[in-house]
C-alpha cells in the first residue's frame, strides 16, 4: 500500500552517516592531509570517490569485520591503488575517527521534532562503539539501533533490511507503516525499495556533481520523496 502523505507513517528508519552525520567531512579530514603530504594531485571529491569504491568492496568481502577495521583496510587499499604508502598510524587515525565526524547542522533539531511524532530507528553501516559516540553527538535517543556489527553484514546487503523488518515487527510497527530516510542511493534506496519500503532521499549533495564518498547506485531507483536536507524534510512533514 502506497502512502500519499508523510504523516501517515508510524516510524522512520534512518541511515546515519551521510544523512545525519557528515561522513564526507570526517573522512576527508583524514584523507586530505595524507594526500597533501604525499603530493597526490586529486581534488577532495575525486579522493572521496576513489576511497568509496574500496570501502564498498571491503564491506562486501569482509562482512563480519567491525567498521574501524573496514576503514583501515579501505585506506590501505586506496594507497595501493594510488601507489602511495598508508602507514599503520595513518590507517589507525581513520579507523578511530568516527566519533569526531560532525553532525549536520540540522540533524539534532530535525530528529527532536520527528521523535515527537514517529518512532526513530537507525540502520547503520557501523559498529556499536562508534555509533554510540555519534548518537551522543546528535543528542537524540533513538527507539532502536541496528548496526552492521549487530547484523553481521553491511548495506546494501538485503540481510540488513531483513533485520530492519524484524525489528519493526518486534516494535509492533504494522507492515507499510515504516518509512526509510537516507542519503545513499547505493547503500539504502536500492535495497530498501527491493525490500518493499517507501523511501525519502535526503540529497545532501544536491548542489554538487559526482557521488563523493558514496558509490553510484547499481540499479535504477526512484525514491518516493526527495529533499535537500533534514530541515527541508521536517518542513514537508509540518506542512503535511
Amino acid at each position: 500500500m502506497r502512502h500519499l502523505r508523510l504523516t501517515d507513517f508510524e516510524a522512520l528508519s534512518f541511515d546515519c552517516y551521510g544523512t545525519l552525520i557528515d561522513w564526507e567531512a570526517g573522512i576527508a579530514a583524514v584523507l586530505r592531509p595524507w594526500a597533501e603530504r604525499h603530493r597526490i594531485d586529486l581534488e577532495q571529491d575525486q579522493l572521496l570517490e576513489a576511497y568509496a569504491a574500496h570501502e564498498a568492496d571491503a564491506e562486501n568481502e569482509h562482512p563480519a569485520e567491525r567498521y574501524p577495521d573496514i576503514l583501515a583496510r579501505s585506506f590501505r587499499n586506496l594507497g595501493e591503488q594510488l601507489g602511495t604508502p598508508v602507514s599503520n598510524a595513518d590507517a589507525t587515525v581513520l579507523a578511530n575517527s568516527v566519533p569526531e565526524w560532525p553532525a549536520f547542522d540540522d540533524s539534532h533539531d530535525a530528529l527532536t521534532f520527528l521523535g515527537e511524532r514517529f518512532k526513530l530507528i537507525v540502520l547503520s553501516n557501523v559498529d556499536r562503539v562508534s555509533f554510540a559516540a555519534s548518537e551522543a553527538r546528535l543528542g537524540v535517543e533513538f527507539t532502536s539501533v541496528l548496526t552492521a556489527e549487530d547484523v553481521g553484514s553491511y548495506k546494501p546487503s538485503p540481510r540488513n533490511f531483513e533485520a530492519l523488518a524484524a525489528e519493526a515487527q518486534r516494535l509492533g510497527i504494522e507492515h507499510g507503516n515504516l518509512l526509510h530516510v537516507a542519503q545513499s542511493l547505493f547503500h539504502d534506496h536500492v535495497p530498501a525499495k527491493r525490500a518493499g519500503l517507501p523511501t525519502v532521499w535526503i540529497n545532501r549533495r544536491h548542489d554538487r556533481s559526482g557521488w563523493g564518498a558514496t558509490p553510484p547506485p547499481q540499479a535504477r531507483v526512484t525514491p518516493d520523496w526527495q529533499f535537500s536536507s533534514m530541515a527541508a524534510f521536517v518542513n514537508a512533514v509540518e506542512t503535511a
